[in-house]
């Protein structure tokens, strides 16, 4: 699978537009589009960004179908609820899990 049709796979994943991914990744929508116009790939200063906002690492990006991640169910449960979040909400998250490690 090529990079472009990695895009295309986490954005159906999580019924995501361009837009929505523009609006996420911080990436210009119009840079987004420029890929698929002229069959061009993100930078991986890029890419990142494209992780960051899909809540993925970038080894995760790079995985085939055949390779596996070994994951717990739990962890598996936790990752499949924590794709379909916003960025906003991963922050709240986040601000959750810190507040409950704070010493009681």
């Amino acid at each position: 699978m090529n990079i472009l049709d990695r895009i295309n796979q986490l954005n159906n994943e999580r019924d995501w537009t361009s837009y929505k991914l523009s609006e996420y990744s911080g990436v210009p929508q119009s840079t987004i589009s420029g890929w698929y116009n002229k069959n061009m790939v993100p930078s991986v200063a890029t890419l990142e960004k494209l992780c960051k906002a899909y809540g993925i690492t970038m080894a995760q990006f790079f995985l085939t179908s055949n390779e596996r991640l070994d994951l717990t169910d739990d962890q598996k449960r936790l990752l499949k609820e924590w794709d379909i979040l916003s960025p906003k909400d991963k922050e709240r998250i986040f601000t959750i899990l810190q507040w409950m490690q704070e010493p009681k």
